[in-house]
Formats: structure tokens, sequence, C-alpha cells
């Protein structure tokens, strides 16, 4: 999925004019970033671009629902692939795991994406590590059952946004540490220096080893829209 996010800001960047052909599921990514970082808007992102693809479904898990859309990408506005976003709201963690253990019940074609935003307010409650780890490789496993009904050569990408505190503590890094075992490829939102009206942050993109770390500018404006920049570093 990191690809695919990667394919996503290329697009809506200056340099993203070539047309890319949608790649494979990839590996599991984690997307970290403070509150308000736009981590929301990222990943609406990438289930609009999914749902052209031509694939299955997108499952959109979240607790509340979307108070805004990203204006952005040339595919915001597109019906078609809005139909494609299945949204659900599971309250609390107790529904959230029943959903999960639920998903070879659910009725029509497989997702090929699953996305679940806010994974911290499912981990609420002084959840130990033993629960946040069993949380995690359901998500997993619910991923790869998928992937087994989509058939060989396509799979269910995987999603999941974790917010992170701006002053960083103990507590905070052994979670994300715990949560990077499971996800090879992580996406951080890191806060900018922003201008008047508008919200900014830099979006680093690792593949786990797989290539070099990518980056963008990414800017908020007041109405929603969003303008992304590709970061080249001068050894580029």
């Amino acid at each position: 999925m990191a690809e695919t996010l990667r394919r996503v800001l290329a697009r809506c960047s200056a340099a993203g004019n070539r047309e890319e052909s949608a790649a494979e599921a990839g590996p599991p990514l984690l997307l970290l970033g403070a509150s308000g970082s736009g981590k929301t808007a990222l990943l609406f992102a990438t289930a609009l671009e999914v749902a052209g693809e031509g694939r299955g479904p997108v499952l959109f898990l979240t607790r509340r629902p979307l108070q805004s859309l990203p204006v952005g990408t040339r595919t915001a506005l597109d019906p078609l692939r809005l139909q494609k976003i299945r949204f659900q709201y599971p309250p609390s963690t107790r529904e959230l795991l029943h959903l999960l253990c639920s998903a070879h019940e659910i009725p029509g074609p497989a997702p090929s994406l699953l996305l679940l935003d806010g994974l911290e307010e499912y981990l609420l409650n002084d959840l130990g590590s033993q629960e946040a780890t069993y949380l995690t490789a359901l998500l997993l496993d619910t991923a790869a059952h998928f992937s087994r009904r989509l058939g060989t050569g396509q799979g269910c990408g995987l999603v999941v946004a974790l917010q992170t505190q701006e002053e960083a503590d103990s507590r905070d890094g052994l979670q994300v540490a715990m949560l990077r075992r499971y996800f090879p490829a992580q996406c951080w939102l890191q806060p900018g220096a922003s201008g008047p009206g508008e919200h900014r942050l830099r979006v680093c993109l690792e593949l786990g080893g797989l290539s070099p770390r990518t980056e963008w500018w990414v800017a908020f404006q007041p109405q929603g829209e969003m303008r992304i920049t590709p970061i080249v570093h001068p050894s580029e």
C-alpha cells in the first residue's frame, strides 16, 4: 500500500503528470502523525485511488463519519469511486473486534483495501501490549482473508492510521515500536511552517528498506484543497 500512497501523492503534485499502472497490494502501511496532521485526508485520497483501479471495493473503518472530503485530488468528486467506498463505524474496541472476526460474513465482493482510521481510539482504557498485538494481528488476518477471496495476483491492502503525541513519551514510543514490527512500511506526517490560512506538513514515506525514503510537502488550504509538492534532495 505504500506504493499506492506514493502514487496518490505523485499524481497530486507538479511532478505527477504521467499515468502509472495500479500496483499490487504490497506490505501493510502504518500512517503516523499528531492530531489534525492530515491522516484522514490521506487515507481517503488513498481510498479514492484504489476505488478507481477496477478491483474490489474499499472498506473504511472509523469511529465517526468524515466531516469533510479532501478536494485536492482530481478524483475527489467522482461519484463512481465514492460508491465503491464502504464506511463502517465501530464505536468501541469490542465492536471493532466483532466486525473483524465476522469479516468472512460480509456479503458481496471482497474489499481490495482495508483502512482503519484512529487506531489509538481503540487502544484506550490502558489496553496492554497483548491486546494491542491481538487487534493488530486480527487486522492483518482480515486483510489476508480478503486477499484469498480476491484470488491470485490481486490481494487486499491494509493501511492503519495511528495518532502520535506531539511531545514523544515512553508509552507512545513503545506502542509505535511494537506496531512497526507488523507494518514493514510507514508514512510519517510531521508539522511544517504554515502560512496564513493553511496547514502545512512534511510527508515521509518509508518502504522498510525496499527503496529510499520519499518526501513531499502537503499544504491544506482553508477550503480543504490539498496541494502537494515533492521534496527533492540535492544528492538526488
